[in-house]
C-alpha cells in the first residue's frame, strides 16, 4: 500500500511532467496497444463470414434464455462482456456486477445500393465502414470523426456530424434495428412496423432495453473530394447569424445550403466558419490530404485562417471525415503542448492518436478519480437560436477554447417519439417539423485548472446542465452526467421507455438507462475534495 503522502506526491510529479510521460510512455505503448488491435481485426476480418450472422445471433438468443433459467434471486442484470476499455465512453459502467453475455458481431452484411442502405453488424467502426463505403462511391449519412466508433454504440447512444443540418442526428439514419429482448427473442424494430414503439425507444437507449445484433443504415451518394470553404469572422453576431443562415435555422431552403458546416470558435469574438459541399477533383485548387501524420492539426489548420482570410481547398473525403482523428479534436494539445510542432509531427505523429482505449485500459480508479476533476470532455445539443448565451456560459464555466459548433436538424416527431423531448414552439424553422439545434463540444483541461485555480468541476458541470435543461437541450451520455433522477428525467422524456421496458421484457433484465450512464464514482464528493484541496 502507497502511504498517502508518497501517492500525492508521485501524483503531482506525473502532472508536472506530463509531457515528458505521455512521450516516453503513453505514446509508444498506446501505439503497441493499438497494433496489437490492428493485428485482432485483421485476423477477424479473414475469418469474416457474413453468412454466419445468423447463428451467432441464435447463440447470443440461447444465452439470454440461459439466463433466464437461472432463479430470479441469483440473476444479475445483463450486459454487454465487451470491455469497458473499448468503449468511448468516459464513464467505466460495473460490468462486474452484472451478468456479461457476448456479441462477437464485427461484420458489414449487405450493401444495397438500390434502397441507398447498408446493413451492419453492431460492432463495425468508423474506419470500417469508410474503409468499406467511400471506395464504392458512398458514405454514411452521419459520419462520426473517431475512427473506433462502432455504429451499434452510435445507434444505441447518438452521434451527429458536420453534415447533421441536413440528415439530423445519426439515429435518424437507421432505418432498422434487429434486437435480441430481455426473454431471448429476435424482433426486428422500424418506424413502421408492430414493434416502431421500440423503434423510437432505442436511441438514447445505451443498451438498456435489449442486446443489437444488426442495424440498417443509410448512404449517400458522394464524390471524392469536400470543397471546403474557410470563413474567418471577428464579430461574434455575425459567425453566429451566419451558422444560423447558412444551416437553414431562419428558413426551410436558404440560398446557399452546403453539404458540411462546421464553426470553430476560437475566442468570444473569433471564429472560423467552413462550409464543404462535394466535388470532383480540381486542378486549380490546392488538395490537402489532413489526416496525413505529418500535416498541421486540422484545427490549427483552421486557426491560420484568421491571419490569411479566407480560403479554399480540396481534401479527400476520408480525410475530410477523419480530420479530427490525430489530434482527438484539440485534446492532445494539452498532453503535448508541442505535439503540433512541425518536426514533432513529422518524426512522430505517426505514434498520434493516443489510442482512447489504451487510455481507459491503463486508467485505474485513483486516476479515474483524479482527471474527472483535471478535464471536461462534453458534447452538448442545444437550441442554435441560443448560440450567443451557449457561448457565454461555456466560456464562463471552463474558460476553455476553442469551442466545436456543428448545427444539427431536431425533428418534431410527435408525443411519445423517444428519449428526446420535443423541440420548443419557438425555435421550429417556419413551414417545417423541425428545429435547428447544435452540438457544442467542450473538450480539454479548463481555464482554471491550467492557471492552478480553485475549480469545482461538479458545479460547473451542474451549472451547465441546468442552462441546458432550461433551454430544452440535451447531454450526450457517453460523457460524465452529474443529474440526479429527477433532473435526469426533466432533461430527457422517459415515458416511452418506460412503457417500453415493460412491454419488451427489459425491466428485471437488464440495468435502466440512468444507472447505464451515470459515473460510476461519487462525482459529488470527488467535486467537493478537489474543491476543498483548492
Amino acid at each position: 500500500m502507497i502511504p498517502t503522502k508518497l501517492k500525492n506526491r508521485l501524483i503531482q510529479w506525473l502532472e508536472d511532467h506530463r509531457e515528458f510521460v505521455v512521450c516516453a510512455f503513453c505514446l509508444p505503448a498506446s501505439f503497441l496497444f493499438a497494433l496489437f488491435l490492428r493485428l485482432r481485426a485483421y485476423v477477424r476480418k479473414l475469418n469474416s463470414d457474413p453468412e454466419r450472422h445468423d447463428s451467432a445471433v441464435r447463440k447470443i438468443q440461447s444465452a439470454v434464455q440461459k439466463w433466464n433459467k437461472i432463479p430470479t434471486k441469483n440473476r444479475r442484470l445483463l450486459c454487454t462482456s465487451r470491455p469497458n476499455w473499448l468503449s468511448l465512453s468516459t464513464t467505466f459502467f460495473q460490468k462486474h456486477l452484472h451478468h456479461k453475455v457476448a456479441i462477437p458481431l464485427y461484420d458489414i452484411l449487405e450493401l444495397d445500393e438500390k434502397a441507398m442502405t447498408v446493413r451492419v453488424e453492431p460492432m463495425v467502426t468508423i474506419g470500417d465502414i469508410t474503409e468499406y463505403l467511400i471506395p464504392r462511391g458512398y458514405s454514411l449519412a452521419v459520419t462520426i470523426e473517431l475512427t473506433d466508433a462502432t455504429l451499434g454504440g452510435l445507434a444505441f447512444g447518438t452521434g451527429m456530424s458536420t453534415h447533421s443540418h441536413k440528415a439530423g442526428l445519426y439515429h435518424e439514419t437507421i432505418t432498422s434495428y434487429e434486437v435480441v429482448l430481455g426473454d431471448g427473442s429476435l424482433v426486428t424494430a422500424t418506424a413502421e412496423n408492430e414493434h416502431s414503439d421500440l423503434y423510437r425507444a432505442l436511441p438514447w437507449s445505451h443498451g438498456s432495453l435489449g442486446f443489437l445484433v444488426a442495424l440498417t443504415l443509410k448512404i449517400v451518394k458522394i464524390k471524392p473530394y469536400i470543397k471546403i470553404n474557410y470563413i474567418p469572422v471577428e464579430d461574434q453576431k455575425k459567425y453566429c447569424d451566419m451558422l444560423r443562415d447558412l444551416s437553414g435555422a431562419n428558413e426551410a431552403t436558404p440560398s446557399y445550403h452546403p453539404d458540411y458546416i462546421e464553426g470553430t470558435i476560437f475566442s468570444k469574438d473569433k471564429a472560423v466558419i467552413m462550409t464543404g459541399d462535394y466535388s470532383d477533383y480540381d486542378r486549380n485548387i490546392t488538395v490537402n490530404h489532413c489526416s496525413r501524420w505529418y500535416k498541421p492539426w486540422f484545427y490549427k489548420h483552421v486557426e491560420s485562417f484568421l491571419e490569411k482570410g479566407e480560403g479554399v481547398e480540396l481534401i479527400p473525403l476520408r480525410d475530410y471525415l477523419l480530420r479530427h482523428n490525430r489530434p482527438i479534436f484539440w485534446v492532445v494539445e494539452d498532453m503535448i503542448s508541442f505535439g503540433n510542432n512541425p518536426l514533432f509531427r513529422f518524426f512522430f505523429g505517426w505514434l498520434l492518436p493516443p489510442k482512447p482505449a489504451f487510455l481507459k485500459f491503463t486508467t485505474t480508479p485513483g486516476v479515474r478519480a483524479y482527471t474527472f476533476t483535471k478535464q471536461v470532455f462534453q458534447d452538448i445539443v442545444l437550441p442554435i437560436q441560443e448560440l450567443e448565451k451557449q457561448i457565454a456560459i461555456a466560456s464562463k464555466l471552463f474558460e476553455k477554447f476553442p469551442l466545436l459548433v456543428y448545427p444539427c436538424k431536431i425533428i418534431d416527431h410527435g408525443s411519445l417519439s423517444g428519449q428526446l423531448g420535443r423541440p420548443q414552439n419557438k425555435y421550429l424553422v417556419p413551414k417545417t417539423n423541425y428545429a435547428m439545434y447544435n452540438d457544442l463540444g467542450v473538450y480539454g483541461v479548463p481555464g482554471k485548472v491550467k492557471d492552478k485555480k480553485p475549480y469545482n468541476p461538479v458545479n460547473a458541470m451542474r451549472d451547465m446542465e441546468k442552462f441546458t435543461r432550461d433551454v430544452g437541450g440535451y447531454s450526450f451520455l457517453y460523457a460524465d452526467i452529474f443529474m440526479t433522477r429527477n433532473e435526469f428525467e426533466d432533461m430527457f422524456d422517459l415515458t416511452l421507455y418506460e412503457f417500453v421496458r415493460k412491454k419488451y421484457n427489459a425491466e428485471g433484465a437488464f440495468p435502466h438507462l440512468y444507472d447505464k450512464v451515470k459515473p460510476e464514482i461519487d462525482v459529488f464528493s470527488v467535486g467537493e475534495e478537489n474543491a476543498i484541496k483548492s
